[in-house]
């Protein structure tokens, strides 16, 4: 039967943080992944960093990620900004000290928006945001548009993004009402939640198993194991960057000064609509492949969900340009693999080696059945929609923004020397952006642990 919105939301309209709706499926569609018990550690100093564990296909390691996912986004409404630092941090202590930093306990992070730094700290934020010198701007950028999104993506101003991960909703629902219900600091303005998780042993996935729940268009053509709405599997380790890759200082692109973010990162945040039946009955599985991986791909046996993404198959813009010049096409892996890649041996400033292709973002993605989003505080301006949709939460650390930015405009096969591989912004040839619509974006600073609440507020 397909769901109403009234019963999507599962009453949520009684109550703005209310049920989860629909995403209470979950937990009777699935198990939580069996994860190995983990030794209590210290917190790192990271907030973006969660211990997840590893799965073998095919002979790849595939990361398992947090069953549920949910990211409340608000403006500040506090007046008193230190006593609200002070009562921020101690609701999030309190959350680190009752659940372990990984899926089976609870992973927390607390991203802040242009707009808060510009209206809160704005001399502060002068001397302390770090600047990416390689781009000759500040780490954090004003949202923009990409060539292939729609004219009327929406630019987001939220002063803050809170992202929660765990296998367990409860742990979830606890952590909303610890820092939303129970503090007075924000005023709500959206909820997106959503879920992850592939069919990795052998059983039908919960992606799958949700669509089919709502009744989504085109449900019945994903794969049975597919770990994402889109048949393919996208947590290869390889193809994620390692633990601290993405921390502004690691590779060298940010000027800190001073340090005050050492140990933080930049977030993107975006959500994107997926058109299932354009995906699977306009484009054959050959087809598919080398959308989402590159043209001439051959060693991809029929049906494989899982493709390796290590250094060795990484493309270089070389080889990008001259497949597109021989195809009229370019894979969406490849071409961002030109920007998303490391192009040399790069030495963190711990001594960890970074060899040439590893991967720099740190994907946090997860499918939803939002439309675009779960609760809005501004339904007609968001256009949310009466019914479930397949869709895309996309949450990706990167140093910068510019640093996003540059993989972005790789998808749109402008390439980081400023080659412009000239095909229409949606076009089919241009693969994925012929299938995926861009509703919402904006970019966030994500504030090392000690300086999560209210950052540069004490200053």
């Amino acid at each position: 039967m397909r769901l109403t919105r009234r019963r999507f939301l599962g009453g949520a309209a009684a109550g703005v943080l209310g049920g989860a709706g629909i995403y209470e499926l979950v937990d009777q569609l699935t198990g939580a992944p069996a994860r190995l018990p983990r030794e209590a550690a210290a917190m790192p100093r990271e907030q973006h960093v969660i211990d997840l564990g590893l799965v073998d296909l095919d002979g790849i390691e595939v990361v398992v990620p947090p069953l549920h996912h949910e990211i409340v986004t608000a403006t500040v409404k506090a007046t008193d900004l230190t006593g609200a630092q002070q009562g921020l941090e101690r609701a999030l202590v309190d959350l680190d000290d009752r659940y372990s930093l990984d899926a089976a306990g609870l992973g927390v992070t607390v991203a802040w928006g242009l707009p808060f730094f510009d209206q809160y700290v704005p001399e502060q934020a002068r001397l302390h945001l770090p600047f990416d010198h390689r781009a000759g701007k500040s780490a954090l950028l004003p949202t923009r548009r990409f060539p292939s999104d729609p004219h009327d993506t929406i630019l987001e101003q939220n002063d803050v993004a809170i992202l929660m991960r765990s296998d367990s909703r409860a742990h979830i629902d606890d952590a909303r009402k610890a820092l939303f219900d129970d503090l007075p600091y924000f005023s709500v303005t959206s909820i997106r939640r959503g879920f992850a998780g592939g069919g990795f042993a052998g059983k039908r996935s919960l992606p799958k198993k949700m669509a089919m729940a709502a009744g989504v268009p085109g449900a019945d053509l994903i794969p049975d194991t597919a770990e994402l709405f889109l048949g393919f599997t996208s947590t290869q380790k390889a193809g994620l960057g390692p633990r601290l890759i993405a921390n502004h200082e690691t590779l060298g692109f940010v000027d800190l000064r001073g340090g005050y973010f050492h140990g933080g990162t930049h977030m993107h945040l975006s959500h994107l609509d997926e058109d299932l039946e354009a995906w699977y009955l306009n484009f054959d599985y050959d087809e598919r492949v080398l959308t989402v991986f590159r043209p001439g791909l051959t060693t991809v046996k029929q049906g494989t969900q899982t493709v390796a993404q290590g250094p060795k198959d990484v493309a270089t813009q070389a080889e990008t340009a001259r497949a597109y010049k021989r195809t009229g096409r370019f894979g969406h892996s490849a071409s961002i693999q030109t920007s998303s890649r490391l192009l040399q041996d790069v030495v963190g400033p711990d001594g960890t080696v970074y060899p040439k292709g590893t991967a720099i973002p740190q994907r946090a993605d997860f499918n939803t059945l939002d439309n675009p989003f779960a609760w809005s505080v501004t339904p007609d301006k968001d256009k949310l929609q009466n019914t479930p949709s397949a869709g895309l939460h996309f949450a990706v650390f990167n140093p910068s923004s510019d640093d996003f930015a540059r993989n972005r405009l790789a998808m749109d096969g402008v390439l980081p020397d400023g080659t412009k591989l000239d095909v229409g912004p949606r076009s089919r040839a241009q693969g994925f952006n012929s299938v995926l619509t861009t509703t919402h974006r904006q970019n966030f600073l994500v504030p090392p642990r000690r300086h999560r609440s209210f950052p540069l507020v004490e200053l």
